[in-house]
């Protein structure tokens, strides 16, 4: 398990920490900035932790309607709060996973 400390630390690092899971690594791409790689680690995977992430992504490229459909896969409601916040929480919890 990689933890909440390790990838904010390795966001200074050319790739995301060793051991980090498939959701971390989309997690720290997008925190790099590379939108479409972190999409593409994420959009094929058919669970709620993957709506999760695919949800946050298109929030944050400014696709609401799109948004709002994979916060309802994810069974998670429209967030009122930031990006920042929600990156954040999303690491919160995805550094619990194996």
């Amino acid at each position: 398990m990689v933890s909440k400390q390790e990838m904010t630390a390795s966001l200074s690092q050319t790739a995301p920490p060793a051991g980090a899971n498939v959701y971390l690594q989309a997690l720290w791409f997008d925190a790099k900035g590379n939108w479409e790689e972190a999409h593409t680690l994420i959009q094929d995977i058919e669970n709620k932790h993957a709506a999760w992430i695919h949800a946050y992504l298109h929030r944050k490229e400014g696709d609401q309607f799109n948004a709002k459909y994979w916060y309802n896969r994810a069974s998670k409601p429209f967030p009122s709060d930031s990006l920042g916040n929600e990156w954040e929480a999303l690491i919160d919890f995805f550094s619990t996973i194996s």
